[in-house]
């Protein structure tokens, strides 16, 4: 369990950082319209013409969705972008255009940094108009909940802003704490719905501002940690625990083993070959025990039979020391070496994990202490 944590621990660590530097500090929409860049700060487009019951994610990290229909007979599509070509000389492309719901319109900002933020929601009546027409007389009054609490009441667009076409600016601050920012814009059935026209009526905004005032890029921040010295620190931990898990099963003999072994044989002429534990599991039906034909000073021996129908006796070594290795050493050189008619014949070895066996030619009818020693 403890060293699949520490396997994982550098994966980890790359996640929790990914989603650090990844999480965003600000959110700005420019609803309805395309993206435009006012004071430095870029507003993301916003143009889609959507049905009015519809949930739309754009590509990076914000959504919005729409409810209802308006109530019009008439109009042969529900239009949720509206544009006052008119207006945009005057107050600017920001508020010339704005997405429009029937009843329900909300905003989703995803992946935010959990901080506090200023929001800033802008505003302008741009389908009523003033004076004494008819148009003049549209009346759009609706809600505004802001992470569920709801901030304004009966607002005005018109009424706020002192006249239709003029912009208005509503700040508040949200607390995100699950990474999620929520605004609602809720119809409640207030105000006209049939001015200039039927099925004009429901919530109105024309962009959307959201940052963290204490949040600041690291180009801006003295004596901060760049990104690239952050993701170096990230990589020397993930290598430093990479060396530490090493030295885990280093210390705990299972690599130390394998190395020691391998370092041993290096050297010896072996006139042998080697089998993997796959080989010899099949070969004595994992170590079956109706297979085993003796038990030695260093653990069981099995008979097995190998995929070209050769027998094989197999010793099977239990030794977790140096010395269990030194024995395993000197037995397969001295086997190794004496190759002679009288003497059993060793095929081989498998070191495998914490498998160490000796694979020798099977004797019929004697036990492989009398075939290796004698009967004394």
């Amino acid at each position: 369990m403890a060293i699949s944590l520490w396997l994982n621990f550098p994966a980890i660590l790359i996640e929790l950082w990914f989603h650090y530097t990844s999480a965003l500090h600000s959110f700005y929409v420019n609803c309805g319209g395309k993206e435009e860049t006012i004071n430095n700060i870029t507003y993301e487009a916003d143009p889609d013409k959507v049905g009015t019951s519809t949930f739309y994610r754009s590509t990076t990290h914000w959504a919005f969705s729409s409810s209802d229909i308006f109530l019009d007979d008439h109009t042969e599509e529900d239009a949720l972008v509206l544009e006052n070509k008119q207006l945009s000389s005057s107050i600017g492309q920001l508020y010339s255009n704005a997405r429009l719901s029937p009843s329900s319109l909300t905003y989703y900002a995803f992946c935010l940094h959990n901080a506090t933020y200023n929001v800033s929601l802008h505003f302008t009546e741009i389908q009523f108009t003033d004076g004494k027409n008819y148009s003049s007389l549209g009346r759009r009054i609706f809600d505004v909940y802001i992470q569920g609490k709801r901030e304004l009441k009966d607002f005005n667009i018109k009424d706020e802003a002192g006249g239709a076409g003029k912009p208005i600016l509503k700040n508040f601050t949200a607390n995100v704490s699950d990474g999620t920012l929520e605004i609602r814009l809720q119809w409640t059935g207030k105000g006209t719905t049939v001015i200039p026209m039927r099925g004009v009526y429901g919530p109105l905004i024309s962009a959307i501002s959201v940052f963290d005032p204490v949040y600041k890029p690291q180009s801006e921040s003295r004596g901060g940690i760049s990104a690239v010295a952050k993701v170096g620190i990230v990589a020397a931990a993930a290598f430093a625990t990479f060396l530490l898990v090493v030295g885990i099963l280093w210390w705990s003999g299972c690599l130390r083993r394998r190395s020691t072994l391998e370092r041993d044989l290096k050297g010896i002429e072996l006139q042998t070959g080697s089998f993997t534990l796959r080989q010899i599991k099949d070969a004595t039906n994992n170590f079956d025990a109706a297979n085993k034909i003796g038990e030695g000073g260093f653990g069981p021996v099995y008979k097995g039979i190998l995929a070209d129908g050769k027998e094989i006796a197999v010793k099977q070594l239990s030794a977790r020391s140096n010395q269990g290795n030194r024995e395993f050493v000197t037995e397969i050189g001295m086997i190794s070496a004496l190759q002679h008619p009288h003497l059993v014949k060793l095929y081989g070895c498998c070191i495998e994990g914490n498998q160490l066996m000796l694979i020798y030619e099977y004797l019929e009818n004697n036990s492989l202490a009398r075939a290796l020693f004698g009967t004394s």
